[in-house]
C-alpha cells in the first residue's frame, strides 16, 4: 500500500514538472505576410517590408530613374546596420534588390559572384573543354553606373512601463563616374510598447 501511494505521489510530481516546463508548439497554420505582427520589440519582417516598399517607390519615381532612356545598371551594396540590434542585413539588402528588379526599371551587376564569374570565364576560354564559339569572352561585362547604399539606425526610449523604439533607414544612389549623389531618401518607423506587470 505504501509503495502504491509513493508511486502515485511521484507520478503527480512528474506531471507537475512537465506541466511547468517549456511548451511545445505542435499545431500551426500559415500567416498572412501582409499583416503586421508585433510579437516583440525587435526589428521584424513588417519593418523590413515597409522600408523596402517606401524606398523602391521613391527611387523608381525619382527624376534620375524616370528620365533615364534605358534601365540603369546598379550595384547594390550591403545595407549597414548602425543600430543596437542584430538585424539580418543580407535579407534587408536582398529584399530591396528583388523589389527593384520586379519594377522593371533597373538592371543589376553582382559584386558577390565576381570571383566565380572570373573563374568560369577563364575555364571557358583557356581549358580547351569549351567550344570557342560558345565561350564567354572577357571584357564583355557591363559596368555599373550607380551604387545603391543604405544604413539603419535606431533610438530606444524607456520611461516607466512605456517603451518607444525608433528606426531610421536611409538610402543613397551615387553616380560611380562622377561621385554625385543622385537620389536619397529615408524612412522612419516608430513603435510603442507597454510592459505588462507579472503577477505571482
Amino acid at each position: 500500500m505504501r509503495i502504491t501511494v509513493a508511486l502515485l505521489f511521484l507520478g503527480i510530481i512528474n506531471l507537475g514538472i512537465v506541466g511547468c516546463g517549456s511548451r511545445q508548439f505542435t499545431q500551426g497554420s500559415y500567416d498572412d505576410l501582409s499583416e503586421d505582427r508585433l510579437l516583440d520589440d525587435k526589428f521584424n519582417e513588417s519593418d523590413m517590408r515597409q522600408i523596402a516598399d517606401t524606398m523602391v517607390k521613391s527611387l523608381t519615381e525619382s527624376a534620375v530613374i524616370r528620365d533615364a532612356k534605358k534601365p540603369p545598371v546598379v550595384l547594390v551594396t550591403l545595407v549597414k546596420n548602425r543600430s543596437q540590434e542584430h538585424i539580418d542585413m543580407k535579407s534587408m539588402t536582398d529584399k530591396m534588390k528583388v523589389a527593384l528588379i520586379k519594377s522593371g526599371k533597373f538592371k543589376f551587376t553582382e559584386k558577390e559572384n565576381r570571383e566565380e564569374m572570373a573563374s568560369e570565364t577563364d575555364y571557358q576560354g583557356q581549358s580547351g573543354y569549351v567550344d570557342p564559339a560558345t565561350a564567354r569572352k572577357k571584357g564583355k561585362q557591363i559596368g555599373a553606373q550607380f551604387f545603391l547604399t543604405g544604413e539603419i539606425t535606431d533610438r530606444v526610449q524607456e520611461v516607466g512601463s512605456k517603451k518607444y523604439v525608433y528606426y531610421k533607414c536611409t538610402f543613397n544612389l551615387v553616380n560611380i563616374e562622377s561621385g554625385i549623389l543622385e537620389w536619397a531618401d529615408d524612412k522612419d518607423i516608430r513603435k510603442f510598447y507597454t510592459k505588462k506587470s507579472v503577477g505571482f
